[in-house]
């Protein structure tokens, strides 16, 4: 029994050290409970949202396999498509699966050395303060640039619709307040910016009175980023934000360099979470839809985005917008995307569903991005892959059973765990067996794929958890605008991280909401903005 124990806690040690780069993640921002000492690979807490993450998407695939059976009992397969009713568009049937050379014998394999060193690309001195890395990614030529073209914005409003008496040009100073004061709402979470000057609960007198609010409204309607549109490219539905999306682009990659491993996925960025957990079903579906998604690339060791990806939906509105492809060409295009400058590094990157493809995985192979995607039979693109992997048998599964099947470097893993789930990758040995890891449910067996996958989007969940408290909560109509403020939003969270990797975190630990309050008063210029203080 004793020997049992060992054993057990041998296997738990070296699951725990498998992931020591994530511990980076503890209190990432600052507020994390009791739990905060533990790998985010395991789980510490009844309501978080990553031991979820995979379980619904498990339950959703065994019920579509379910109402597929029922519906294609019988139906033979599709000219030319390789696959049969059994299985989902562009599956194959065994014998196609075998003459494209998917096979049950399993073969080791590894990914080579990362070839790029890790952490933030230049060294904060211990004096640094929150605007001192805020403007990292939004330095003060970039305000200059919002000055410039606000004023031109003004100048053009008022030759076409009438001069406005209470306008005058704004200068760097106001701009930087204007940030400021739009800034807090991520602090204070008030959903109206203009709640600052009101007498109720949301009102803050100790920044009101550095602009008035008939100034700020003023500033607030002309804000631009790009005053005309340009002569080519007038159909981008985003030009009035392009060039400062190119800009903050740039300086992620110039401030920072990810780990190993990184997630392609959309951040959460929808409603205030009190709000949707309270509201009716009725009331979300009367909330007003954004006209864009955004995706981005994050390094699963510290939750620093690297590269977002902003697509309009569909539908062409008043200023333009461009449609958003169809979906399977959109999310590869995304991918693509993300992923242009990580080539020949041998990073490694995790996938959701509607990303994970065999044609994908392969091209990235090519440039030397190994990849480890969870499938699913209604949202994944399918093609190639064999259906006897994708549908589910006959016969029960037994808790933690798998089954892998390879393709040169490439294993499609079937595993059970109160459900199946499939996983597609080159980045894991099939032949290297880990464990997921619970409270209540003890160790599960599973291949490596599974428990890396686990490990690291389990972190993503907590960041995003923890980011949904700090996004700016003022909500413009214009769709420019909106991707403006969430790209805002995402800057001072990249800020943030690099400032809890930097000497100044040794002089003054601030918590995340702290560093906003920090970054909110120094914008707006007041007194005893020391780090020290």
């Amino acid at each position: 029994m004793a020997e049992c124990g060992r054993k057990a806690l041998s296997l738990l040690e070296a699951a725990r050290s498998r992931y020591e780069s994530l511990q980076i993640s503890d209190d990432v921002f600052g507020e994390s409970g009791d739990d905060s000492s533990d790998n985010p690979f395991y789980s510490t807490s009844g309501d978080s949202d990553s031991d979820n993450y995979i379980a619904e998407i498990g339950e959703e695939e065994q019920h579509q396999h379910q109402k597929r059976g029922d519906k294609e009992i019988g139906h033979s397969g599709g000219a030319g498509g390789g696959s049969s009713g059994a299985g989902p568009p562009g599956s194959l049937s065994r014998n196609q699966a075998e003459e494209e050379g998917w096979t049950d014998t399993l073969q080791d394999t590894t990914v080579p050395p990362y070839k790029e060193t890790y952490g933030p690309a230049q060294k904060m001195p211990a004096t640094a303060t929150a605007l001192d890395f805020f403007q990292l990614f939004v330095p003060d030529n970039c305000i200059q640039t919002m000055v410039t073209q606000t004023n031109m914005y003004a100048k053009k409003f008022q030759e076409r619709f009438g001069s406005d008496d209470g306008w005058c040009p704004v200068t760097a100073q106001e701009m930087k307040a204007f940030l400021g004061f739009v800034t807090s709402t991520s602090v204070h979470r008030c959903e109206s910016v203009l709640s600052i000057w009101s007498s109720g609960f949301f009102s803050n007198r100790s920044i009101a009175l550095k602009m008035g609010q008939a100034r700020f409204e003023k500033i607030l309607k002309y804000f631009h980023i790009v005053a005309f549109r340009p002569s080519q490219g007038s159909n981008q539905g985003l030009y009035k934000i392009q060039p400062f999306l190119e800009s903050l682009q740039q300086s992620f990659s110039c401030t920072f360099r990810p780990s190993q491993t990184q997630v392609l996925h959309e951040p959460l960025i929808d409603e205030d979470p009190v709000f949707i957990t309270t509201c009716t079903e009725r009331e979300l579906r009367k909330r007003k839809k954004r006209k864009f998604s955004l995706w981005v690339r994050q390094c699963t060791s510290t939750g620093f985005i690297c590269q977002i990806s902003v697509h309009l939906k569909d539908g062409q509105g008043p200023d333009g917008l461009a449609p958003l492809k169809h979906k399977p060409q959109l999310h590869s295009l995304v991918a693509k995307q993300l992923c242009q400058n990580i080539s020949g590094k041998n990073t490694i990157i995790f996938t959701g569903p509607s990303i994970t493809s065999l044609s994908l995985f392969t091209e990235f192979s090519k440039q030397d991005i190994y990849c480890c995607g969870l499938l699913s039979t209604r949202k994944s693109d399918c093609t190639g892959l064999p259906q006897s992997m994708l549908v589910c048998g006959s016969t029960p599964a037994q808790r933690g059973q798998s089954r892998v099947m390879m393709k040169g470097s490439m294993s499609l893993i079937s595993w059970y765990n109160k459900g199946h789930f499939r996983f597609l990758t080159n980045a894991y040995s099939p032949t290297t067996q880990g464990m997921i890891i619970k409270r209540k449910s003890g160790e599960i067996p599973c291949p490596l794929a599974v428990e890396a996958f686990a490990a690291h989007l389990s972190y993503i969940c907590k960041y995003d958890d923890k980011y949904s408290k700090y996004f700016i909560f003022h909500k413009p109509n214009k769709t420019w605008q909106q991707v403006f403020w969430l790209s805002i939003s995402i800057a001072i969270n990249n800020a943030y991280i690099l400032y809890k990797m930097s000497d100044a975190y040794t002089v003054k630990r601030y918590s995340r909401a702290q560093f906003g309050e920090r970054l909110v008063r120094e914008l707006l210029d007041l007194d005893d903005c020391s780090p020290t203080q």
